[in-house]
């Protein structure tokens, strides 16, 4: 298994550098196999989230189709892959942002009895967080 930084991913995702997205693409494409996958950690995850959305300017709808895209693929292993799909629905369906999502299922996941947040709408729209 190899690591793969975030501007890999990103590279491979939006094809906006010719010669860095067709060297990602080959190792995405062509190097990954389910017997060597590439491993995609949360702190690439959460990246990925923000630079689409900051600096291309991406919908959240249009987000969370690359994530999918990401989560889909055989070849990736995602750190913490379910609590990164439960965020990608946060986000698609509108009761949350990506990170809030993903702040309170990892502490769900982690075994948390509450998330404590000053953020209200987190705390009404997501699960595991309690308003203080």
């Amino acid at each position: 298994m190899i690591g793969l930084d975030t501007n890999v991913l990103l590279r491979y995702l939006v094809q906006d550098d010719p010669a860095q997205s067709f060297r990602a693409t080959e190792i995405i494409e062509r190097r990954l196999t389910r017997r060597d996958p590439g491993f995609v950690s949360l702190v690439s995850i959460l990246e990925i989230v923000w630079v689409l959305g900051t600096l291309y300017k991406r919908s959240r709808l249009e987000i969370a189709d690359h994530v999918e895209m990401i989560l889909a693929a055989d070849i990736l292993e995602v750190q913490n892959e379910q609590e990164v799909y439960e965020a990608v629905v946060a986000l698609r369906n509108g009761t949350g942002t990506f990170e809030d999502a993903l702040i309170g299922g990892l502490g769900v996941w982690r075994g948390c009895s509450a998330t404590l947040t000053f953020d209200q709408n987190a705390a009404k729209r997501l699960n595991g967080f309690q308003l203080i």
